[in-house]
């Protein structure tokens, strides 16, 4: 590896979410996106040839290959750690899809296996990075709310099977609304109002099967082995507290909400699940002020991220160990719903520094 020019990348997993990581990566100047493997090596094929990626092929094939740097591991949850250290154990950096890992142990070790080599885990969600996010945090940190003291977030919705072709992993162990959707709702709280330190919950299953409504696999049924709702305090170091809410159970079409009230007002911030999306606050006593936040660079803005901060030699923003830390909220929730008890949570992590603000993934820097 030179350590100079544009960095190259390499994808695991060539499902559904690669189009979005492929859509960006392949048109930002700083990244070199030179292979896609896949355990279906046509699957990764149709991937290289529809955006013009150089080579396919098998995993061994991809960590061959001296110039590629960053890996983005998007396969199943199940896999998120076991390709991992593999990929380290080739040298090269990890970029893990959510969640980080199933549990803590396993957690530690990719962190671990990063640190003893010198290499680097960031993780997904990369949309708290996405300017809609990015204004809503500067916004807070300006005070326009005041001193942060509560927050909600809510995420409702049918389900993935009526329009996910397999969807099979979202009710197996790792998956459900809570790690499936969490980290997106969780990562952004974390970043506004610092560390978790305590949780409480609860949580059901509104039904034992599902059935996958599109695709080749349409009318399959597919038990359920995870909760589909789950709802959640969370207490900060900061002493501010937030109410959680993830479903599968609803009736409703997508429903995301993520609101922080502070001492001088309340925000209402834009879809965490989005890199745009408007900004509204509200002072108390006075009228809303909505700040627009246009479309920007999507999935893979956290790989580019990555890349950066490579050659920097700084810290990445979207850290390893932000992820563990979100994981560890998200498994203490459901130690908590389980057992009916308050959960300590016994990670913590400092707030990534913020984007600045003329960060821009079409330059070239590299």
């Amino acid at each position: 590896m030179s350590g100079t020019g544009k960095v190259g990348v390499g994808i695991i997993g060539a499902g559904v979410i690669s189009k979005q990581y492929l859509d960006f990566m392949t048109t930002f100047p700083d990244l070199d996106v030179r292979f896609i493997a896949d355990i279906a090596l046509d699957r990764a094929q149709a991937q290289a040839e529809a955006y013009g990626v150089p080579g396919f092929g098998t995993v061994e094939e991809l960590l061959a290959d001296p110039e590629i740097e960053i890996v983005v591991n998007l396969t199943i949850p199940a896999a998120h750690v076991t390709v991992g250290l593999q990929i380290l154990e080739a040298g090269k950096n990890v970029w893990a899809e959510k969640p980080f890992a199933l549990d803590r142990e396993s957690g530690q070790q990719l962190l671990d296996a990063a640190a003893a080599k010198g290499l680097r885990v960031a993780s997904a969600p990369d949309t708290v990075l996405g300017q809609g996010i990015q204004t809503a945090l500067r916004a807070i940190d300006a005070g326009e709310i005041g001193t942060p003291v509560t927050a909600r977030a809510v995420f409702r919705s049918s389900g993935p099977e009526p329009w996910h072709p397999n969807p099979d992993f979202y009710y197996q162990p790792g998956g459900g609304p809570l790690l499936d959707m969490g980290p997106y709702y969780i990562t952004s709280l974390v970043q506004a109002l610092g560390p978790v330190v305590r949780v409480q919950g609860t949580a059901t299953r509104a039904r034992t099967e599902r059935v996958i409504g599109s695709g080749p696999r349409e009318g399959t049924v597919l038990p359920v082995e995870v909760d589909t709702q789950v709802f959640g305090i969370l207490e900060f170091a900061s002493g501010a507290t937030a109410t959680v809410e993830f479903s599968f159970d609803s009736a409703f079409k997508y429903t995301p909400v993520l609101e922080v009230l502070g001492d001088q007002g309340s925000m209402v911030l834009p879809d965490p699940n989005r890199f745009d999306g408007d900004v509204e606050v509200t002072p108390w006593g006075s009228e809303t002020v909505v700040t627009e936040v246009g479309e920007n660079p999507g999935r893979g803005t956290g790989v580019l991220e990555l890349a950066r901060a490579i050659r920097a030699d700084r810290p990445e923003r979207a850290s390893g160990a932000l992820a563990f830390h979100v994981l560890d909220v998200m498994l203490s929730l459901g130690e908590a719903a389980s057992t009916r008890t308050a959960v300590e949570v016994r990670s913590t992590i400092e707030p990534s520094p913020r984007m600045p603000e003329d960060w821009d993934a079409t330059a070239a820097t590299l």
